[in-house]
């Protein structure tokens, strides 16, 4: 339980419920600027989508697979408080299959990986604020101007000028649901809708199942995605793990399938897409409920200076990994404006 003493009035207390990209920068941005915060994380440690799986030889990316950098601002950011050792451009070659089986080129664009893993950008950047672990914020409780955090297991964290929640929309409404803020709540009802889940499926091969691509989208009945996770920077894999996700209508319909018969439904379409017929002598599975945001309105960010409670997320600004960062910053300024 955190109990902070008191600090000076122009000091703000800030609360934020989840360590993914949108948290750690939130965070690493308020610390910059003098204030004190604390970062509550469900998880063993920082990450969200940025995601790994620690497997025979290494690991395997098992959330996002990569991030562009369009906002001029998000690799200096990256250099600065992660490290330009924990991120590579990875040098692969990316194929976009249609529905008739047709192939082409994606465009052409920078794709940055963490290096040797996903969560090593978010490890770097936790180094810079503090992060309470595997501590699952249950409700928000305000009393006059602030608010006092409760998690699973009754522990009271207090007290706090602000909160930022970066959860995933389901999550951050029944956290809003569950402190009595149903007005607030509402304002997520679409996003929730929006966000598709995901099975991800790592499998190791012996012999390169495939050798056009490193990364594939593909327009099919049961994959999405599929990648040469040992084609990425920094990775020393003997043999090769590929990444399979699955595509979200399909995910939907076997959302509660046993994680084997998943697997093998989702290796068999990618024998069937590649044309090989090896089996894979490792699999690792993962279900992700909230994994990717469809097209809709991005407001960047959720502010709502009344009761001092901000929502950031990349779902809110396009559902990429970069977006996590620009709902952050655009949180923040915000948040600054209206002190």
């Amino acid at each position: 339980m955190i109990n902070q003493s008191s600090l000076p009035s122009d000091i703000r207390r800030i609360a934020i419920v989840g360590s993914g990209l949108a948290g750690l920068t939130a965070g690493i941005q308020f610390k910059q600027l003098g204030h004190d915060v604390t970062l509550f994380e469900k998880s063993r440690g920082p990450g969200g989508r940025l995601a790994a799986k620690r497997v025979t030889g290494g690991s395997a990316d098992i959330g996002a697979q990569y991030f562009t950098a369009r906002n001029p601002e998000f690799l200096p950011f990256l250099s600065a408080y992660a490290g330009e050792a924990s991120f590579s451009v990875w040098q692969g070659r990316f194929g976009y299959r249609d529905e008739q089986g047709n192939w082409d080129r994606f465009p052409e664009e920078s794709r940055y990986v963490g290096t040797p893993r996903m969560t090593a950008i978010t490890r770097a950047l936790s180094a810079h604020v503090p992060v309470v672990a595997e501590t699952r914020i249950e409700r928000l409780e305000r009393e006059r101007s602030q608010w006092t955090l409760v998690d699973t297991v009754g522990n009271r964290h207090e007290p706090f000028d602000q909160v930022i929640i970066t959860a995933p929309p389901a999550q951050a409404r029944a956290l809003m649901a569950e402190s009595d803020l149903a007005d607030l709540a509402s304002h997520l009802d679409d996003p929730v809708q929006r966000v598709l889940p995901c099975w991800a499926v790592a499998a190791h091969f012996v012999q390169p199942p495939w050798t056009r691509h490193e990364g594939m989208r593909v327009q099919h009945p049961v994959l999405y995605w599929i990648a040469n996770n040992s084609s990425k920077p920094g990775r020393e894999d003997t043999g090769q793990w590929w990444v399979l996700h699955a595509g979200p209508e399909w995910t939907a319909d076997h959302v509660d399938t046993p994680p084997e018969q998943v697997a093998s439904q989702m290796i068999e379409a990618f024998r069937e897409l590649a044309g090989f017929q090896a089996e894979p002598d490792a699999v690792v599975t993962h279900r992700w409920l909230y994994a990717r945001s469809e097209d809709g309105e991005r407001p960047g960010h959720l502010w709502f200076a009344d009761h001092n409670l901000g929502v950031a997320g990349d779902w809110l600004d396009g559902g990429r990994v970069e977006g996590a960062f620009n709902s952050a910053r655009s949180l923040v300024a915000a948040m600054v404006a209206s002190a």
